[in-house]
């Protein structure tokens, strides 16, 4: 039986010329085609690859309705494949040979919400865009809406390949505040449960959506706000249904986490342990205006180059200050605390594995780095970047650094030393995907770790530098900036080099999740192949819909009509659904039949899981 005849596909000399680095969609020339029909032709040619375009952008996009001002929004064109050819060119059979190695799905940033919290500085995001969403209050139901997602695309498999998803990787940013609450939340969005999505008062909504101040859109309030000025409808109902308990149906694979900057800080922000913030946290005080734009600026001043001088400015700044229900359910986490609520077997969830990557005895080290099995001979190494001296941007402690190296060594049988020479051992070789919060440009931050003053800090470049030493690396996948962007990391030649997959968040639209599918091509190229999801929600929901679907229908809406809404968020073509061409460290066709017999165990156990 043909490779193709598989998937129940015909694919037999299709792509004879995909050409040129970069050549969009893989179909050469449009010639004198118009937008819309090389679009069409784009789309039909990438559906004559894949096994299923259903569920995923290849199919559908949201798009807006109206042209100008607030929109509701509905279902336009998919978005194509873009055959990315920068380390490898693109053999014309590669679609009638290629056997999958890997596909799993990544989740970052999702950025699950105590929008009532005391400890927010809502009130900066005339000056900090990040610091107030609208549709924040409806984080929970997004997130279990993407979730349903990705369930409804477990009998399909991987879009391309039609391989069972080995795991899902959720890169960081889990929670917004470090929260107990938050974090307790977003472990049931992933693991299934009953969520009720309200802190304090449980019966009625504490935060500044319903303050009357009208630089916040206050939704149930006839009153002209600044979001009303942009076209936000007045809700009746809203909040009282974003805090109802729903029940979210958990993750139907294995799920993998990765700390970021958010789950660690004060807002992302500020380190944690300041005495004063963590007693703000479980207090009955929130400020909801400022006392004035100087000291408003001021206190933005600090938190981005001073953060240690922020807390004292917290009641200079204090205008408009709101009592509200005290709850010790915010209290702040510390990492050894969410590394321990991963181990908990009650939060194991449906398909696991205990601790989701955090291996027994971490939370008491507090290491939250590991290494773990995606599919047989494919590796995931997950990082910890974010750096305890706060601040957004993050680093490598020097162990850590040094745990890697050790890492790609051990799973290379040929590599590079730092003056370029290359080495060879006796090793069973795998291939290498690491996950982080950070992308190689915002780990600057080398500022010493408070807990450990004297270890050396390692930025993205030299970071870039050491994964470029070791060709069985084959991409690094990460997310932080909220944005949609793919890059190849060139190294001294295309064999020592890999490509870094950074994706959106699930907060700010256009809130993707990412399905990747490794492939060997059997033609000494590898291919991973990315594909953008949105949530299972309708694009357009009525708006007295108050079940789970429709508010996360109403968390898209609203993303997209932010008034700090950047469209650059969904990157180019190049960045969205791609297929990433790449030399075969392993040397292609010699050792195709091994890799071919794992991946064949590999999908019989995963079907076992479903």
């Amino acid at each position: 039986m043909a490779k193709n005849e598989r998937y129940g596909i015909s694919r037999r000399g299709f792509l004879t010329s995909a050409g040129a680095a970069g050549a969009l969609w893989g179909v050469g020339a449009v010639g004198t085609a118009t937008p819309a029909q090389a679009l069409d032709r784009g789309l039909k040619r990438t559906a004559e690859r894949t096994t299923s375009t259903a569920g995923t952008t290849l199919e559908q996009v949201a798009t807006r309705v109206s042209a100008t001002g607030y929109t509701r929004l509905t279902a336009g064109p998919g978005w194509p494949l873009m055959v990315r050819t920068e380390l490898a060119g693109a053999g014309g059979e590669r679609d009638d040979n290629r056997t999958a190695l890997a596909s799993f799905v990544q989740f970052t940033d999702v950025h699950v919400v105590d929008s009532e919290s005391p400890v927010r500085f809502e009130y900066l995001h005339p000056i900090i865009s990040s610091a107030y969403r609208p549709q924040e209050i409806l984080s929970t139901q997004g997130t279990a809406s993407l979730v349903r997602r990705i369930n409804s695309l477990v009998p399909t498999g991987g879009p391309y390949t039609g391989r069972p998803f080995d795991c899902m990787v959720t890169t960081g940013d889990n929670t917004d505040n470090h929260e107990h609450v938050e974090l307790d939340w977003m472990l049931t969005s992933f693991n299934g449960g009953s969520i009720t999505p309200t802190t304090g008062d449980l019966t009625h909504y504490e935060g500044v959506q319903n303050s009357g101040v009208a630089t916040f859109w206050n939704p149930e309030s006839g009153m002209q706000d600044m979001y009303k000025d942009h076209g936000f409808p007045q809700l009746p109902g809203l909040l009282s249904a974003a805090m109802r308990q729903f029940t979210t149906p958990g993750l139907d694979l294995p799920w993998f986490s990765v700390f970021g900057n958010h789950d660690d800080s004060v807002q992302g922000t500020l380190p944690s342990g300041i005495p004063s913030f963590d007693e703000a946290y479980t207090g009955n005080l929130k400020i909801e205006g400022p006392s004035s734009q100087a000291a408003a600026h001021k206190l933005v001043d600090a938190m981005q180059n001073r953060p240690h001088e922020a807390a004292g400015l917290v009641p200079e700044v204090a205008g408009l200050v709101r009592t509200v229900t005290p709850d010790a359910n915010r209290r702040p986490f510390t990492p050894k605390e969410y590394i321990k609520a991963h181990l908990d077997p009650a939060n194991k969830g449906r398909h696991g594995p205990v601790g989701h990557g955090f291996p027994a005895g971490s939370d008491i080290t507090g290491i939250a780095y590991y290494t773990f099995e995606i599919a047989p001979g494919v590796v995931g190494i997950t990082m910890d970047s974010t750096n305890r001296a706060g601040f957004t941007e993050g680093s490598l402690g020097h162990a850590q650094f040094r745990w890697i190296e050790s890492t790609l060594a051990a799973g290379s049988s040929r590599y590079f030393d730092t003056a370029g020479h290359e080495t060879r051992h006796t090793t069973e070789d795998t291939f290498f995907v690491l996950f982080s919060h950070h992308t190689s440009t915002s780990m600057g931050n080398l500022l010493p770790d408070p807990a450990n003053i004297f270890e050396p800090r390692h930025g993205g470049p030299e970071l870039v530098n050491l994964l470029q030493r070791f060709p069985n690396v084959l991409a690094w996948v990460n997310g932080h900036t909220h944005v949609n962007d793919i890059n190849p990391r060139m190294g001294p030649t295309p064999e020592r080099s890999f490509w870094e997959i950074n994706t959106a968040s699930h907060i700010d639209f256009p809130q993707h999740a990412r399905l990747l599918e490794v492939v060997d091509n059997q033609d000494s190229t590898l291919s991973i192949f990315t594909t953008l999801v949105e949530a299972e929600s309708p694009y357009q929901a009525n708006y007295s819909d108050s079940t789970a679907q429709g508010l996360a229908s109403l968390y898209r809406e609203f993303a997209f009509n932010d008034i700090h809404y950047k469209a650059t968020r969904t990157g180019a073509a190049k960045d969205q659904n791609t297929e990433l061409l790449m030399p075969n460290p392993l040397g292609g066709l010699n050792r195709a039949p091994r890799v071919r017999a794992a991946a064949a165990a590999s999908r019989s156990f995963s079907e076992g899981w479903w």
